[in-house]
């Protein structure tokens, strides 16, 4: 009986179980160390309780589970829009994206820029908040800053968080090789398990890289610090060199996606003009 159940499945049922399989683990991933993760495991165990107070005739038990499953379905999408919103962006990333720097010289130009500026104002011990925007747009923050659309030298992003002056208590956000705008206000994480010694300036960071895959450096006005905060995750203590090889790493990542995508497109649209 088993060996014939096997001889049935089709390379189509494998296939699907494959995809099926692939899917809910990258739903894992994405809900992993959130709080959308804790709430997983209740409604898991809510599923399993149903049919087991069912076959035990625990009719009440039964009737309050049943209506908590069907009011938690709509709970979830209130409650959790913040990590459904971020699962979604990270599905509609890398393939749709338009944004990247030319050639090694235009970026490891930039890059020496930023580190330079990041390097002397945490010498100097002056606050910053450097945004690095990736594949999600970041226009609606931009819009509420004040836009600058200038060359990026270490000169400028220094001057731009000079204490007292009317940028410095904002983000910078940077595209490419251009500083788009100033001043900007970033959205707060609420994850209340990040070290009650980091302030405002570390939770916009980290606020922002729940939500988008930007790479934000931070540079702590009371220690001098540096830090970074990407895919919600922050971690400090970087150095010019350790922070000049992590930029270089991210910024060659993702010119290299871009051009295996571009790629990709020239020779599906090659395909489909040979088949016609």
């Amino acid at each position: 009986m088993l060996i014939k159940s096997f001889s049935n499945i089709s390379i189509w049922s494998i296939l699907d179980i494959l995809v099926v399989s692939y899917i809910f683990y990258k739903g894992y991933m994405l809900i992993k160390e959130t709080r959308a993760e804790q709430l997983l495991k209740g409604i898991v165990l809510i599923i399993a309780l149903i049919p087991i107070s069912y076959l035990l005739k625990l009719d009440m038990l039964y009737f309050i589970l049943n209506k908590t499953l069907t009011i938690g379905v709509l709970s979830v999408v209130i409650i959790f829009q913040p990590e459904i919103r971020r699962a979604l962006e990270h599905l509609g990333r890398s393939a749709f994206d338009d944004h990247y720097l030319n050639n090694r010289e235009d970026f490891n130009t930039i890059i020496n820029e930023i580190t330079i500026a990041v390097q002397n104002l945490a010498e100097s011990k002056t606050g910053a908040l450097i945004v690095m925007e990736q594949s999600t747009g970041l226009n609606e923050l931009i819009g509420a800053g004040t836009v600058l659309d200038a060359k990026i030298t270490s000169n400028l992003l220094e001057n731009i968080f000079v204490v007292n002056t009317p940028l410095h208590d904002g983000a910078t956000i940077i595209r490419n090789n251009r500083i788009l705008a100033s001043g900007c206000v970033l959205p707060l994480t609420s994850n209340n398990s990040i070290n009650k010694k980091l302030g405002t300036r570390h939770r916009a960071a980290i606020g922002l890289s729940e939500v988008s895959d930007a790479l934000v450096i931070i540079v702590s006005e009371e220690t001098g610090v540096v830090s970074l905060a990407i895919n919600g995750k922050i971690t400090r203590g970087y150095d010019k060199d350790r922070l000049k090889l992590i930029l270089t790493k991210v910024v060659e990542n993702r010119n290299q996606k871009r051009v295996k995508t571009a790629g990709e497109k020239v020779r599906s649209w090659i395909k489909v003009k040979t088949e016609r």
